[in-house]
């Protein structure tokens, strides 16, 4: 069996949501580091353009988006479970929205002037202008908006407020009970606002929300071994994508299996990948597409969250 491997970096959020996710499940992994901007080659070269962090390769099969991962992850070792008996849609649903809507009140918070000078304070002025631009174009042409700051601020003690609530009267130590996929998506936007003294208070004012965070932050992150890139991009061309998921092909809009597409996010980070639409099912789109340095690989993608359009 191919070893798991990451690609991603130390301070991205959805990053510690995929760390958090394989130390859930007890899971040995490969880690190699990527650039927090653009331009990122030799990711490119596996994922076909599309740029977000993090991305999970397993062999010659390249997952994008957490949301996909965990499906991943799940099918790899089904226990723990991350999305419990029951509990499939809740748990998936909860998630969905605390990565979106969550996310962007942290985003905005983090950001904040005074939180930034705090975590880009060691940086040359160059770095940071790079970091803002290359932001600047991750959120610009999809559905995404970046939240005014005064707006974050002032929505952000109801969502706090309504997740205390919650945590003291949960009989269990989770969310909805056992932990779930929604506990860690919920974190690591957390864990984001943390990373500062100027936001982390925002999180810390909370006693139930702050004990529960140690719960989940307590999973940690498995254990991993360094990879070089160049290594990742060996395993791709070597490896031989795995069979198509035994399920029926559904396009509502017309598309076919041997298409020529393009899949991209509607959010944000709408970098087209381009390829041969090999399967659509009810959570998963698959393209296959072939690079000089990664060889044949099949691209993975979340159905929630990205369209398809004609090449």
């Amino acid at each position: 069996m191919s070893e798991l491997i990451l690609h991603h970096y130390p301070t991205s959020p959805f990053a510690e949501k995929a760390r958090l996710l394989l130390g859930f499940k007890g899971l040995s992994w490969r880690s190699v580091k990527i650039s927090p901007v653009m331009p990122k080659p030799d990711l490119t070269a596996l994922t076909g353009g599309y740029r977000k962090t993090p991305v999970l390769q397993i062999g010659a099969d390249i997952y994008c988006d957490t949301a996909l991962i965990a499906r991943r992850l799940e099918l790899e070792k089904s226990s723990p479970a991350l999305f419990p008996e029951g509990q499939e849609m809740i748990s998936a649903t909860f998630a969905a929205w605390v990565d979106s809507v969550v996310f962007q009140h942290a985003v905005t918070l983090v950001f904040q002037p005074e939180s930034a000078a705090v975590r880009f304070g060691k940086l040359p002025p160059e770095a940071v202008k790079a970091f803002m631009a290359d932001r600047a174009g991750l959120f610009s042409g999809g559905s995404a908006s970046r939240l005014p700051l005064d707006v974050a601020k002032h929505q952000w003690p109801t969502i706090m407020a309504r997740l205390e609530q919650q945590l003291q009267r949960e009989p269990g130590d989770f969310l909805f009970g056992e932990p779930s996929i929604a506990d860690i998506a919920l974190a690591h936007s957390l864990w984001f606002l943390k990373g500062t003294p100027v936001t982390a208070p925002l999180v810390d004012e909370y006693p139930a929300v702050s004990a529960w965070l140690a719960r989940v932050l307590g999973f940690g992150h498995g254990s991993f071994t360094e990879m070089s890139a160049e290594e990742a991009l060996e395993v791709s061309r070597n490896a031989t994508p795995v069979a198509l998921p035994d399920e029926q092909f559904v396009d509502p809009n017309g598309f076919a299996a041997g298409q020529q597409v393009v899949i991209a996010a509607t959010d944000y980070g709408v970098d087209p990948v381009a390829g041969e639409l090999l399967f659509a099912g009810t959570e998963e789109l698959i393209l296959r597409r072939e690079d000089p340095r990664a060889g044949l690989v099949h691209v993975h993608f979340p159905r929630l969250g990205f369209h398809i359009q004609a090449q």
